[in-house]
């Protein structure tokens, strides 16, 4: 049986868009296809009028790295390494200097504030910090978009909020963010909401 079932969704450059369904609506499987995670067993996924079908495994796996920030709901930090590194991580897949790496790497934490934080390793990271840093990992490599899953499910209202005000402040200045939420009020900051049930779109409407 298809998890998911009719699907024919588009966005645009520059949205700033919610998904939202209850448990076993096909939030988790839709995720992971606009992420490069997994592949549809039939129809077609594009990014950028390319093809993911049409890709190798390893061109994938590149196409992923430089071209999706994700941000995960647990941060995903990697807790031996300080913010700096965490945020360096997917430029060590580029053939560029690690000076560079350092460089754009600081101005990511410098464009979430965490610039005196950037020696400081996860554990002595606030959860808010925490998704600060993995939202400078995110765009360090300049996305063709962000994928949030559950981005402020593991954080009070308050934090939330500010995680919220970030990406809609990175949104307006022109990056095109996907968030996965079962979190009303999350939704509502977004400019449009994709509800899915059993499976398909049941809504997608302006806020």
């Amino acid at each position: 049986m298809p998890v998911l079932k009719n699907i024919n969704l588009r966005v645009d450059k520059g949205e700033l868009v919610a998904i939202m369904g209850p448990s076993g609506s096909g939030k988790s499987t839709l995720m992971n296809i606009i992420g490069c995670l997994d592949s549809a067993t039939s129809g077609d996924y594009q990014v950028e009028n390319t093809s993911i079908r049409s890709l190798s495994d390893n061109a994938l796996a590149d196409f992923r790295n430089e071209k999706i920030g994700f941000v995960f709901q647990n941060f995903n930090l990697m807790p031996k390494l300080t913010a700096r590194q965490n945020v360096e991580l997917p430029l060590t897949y580029k053939k560029i200097s690690s000076s560079e790496r350092r460089e754009k790497s600081l101005e990511m934490l410098k464009l979430v504030g965490l610039s005196d934080r950037a020696d400081f390793y996860p554990m002595e990271l606030s959860g808010g910090q925490k998704q600060r840093v993995a939202i400078a990992r995110a765009l360090v490599t300049n996305p063709s978009f962000i994928l949030g899953d559950e981005p402020t499910g593991a954080l009070d209202t308050k934090t939330s909020e500010q995680i919220m005000d970030l990406f809609k402040r990175f949104n307006q200045e022109g990056k095109t963010i996907i968030l996965i939420t079962h979190e009303p009020d999350i939704a509502q900051l977004c400019q449009r909401t994709v509800f899915l049930r059993d499976g398909e779109i049941i809504d997608d409407k302006i806020n």
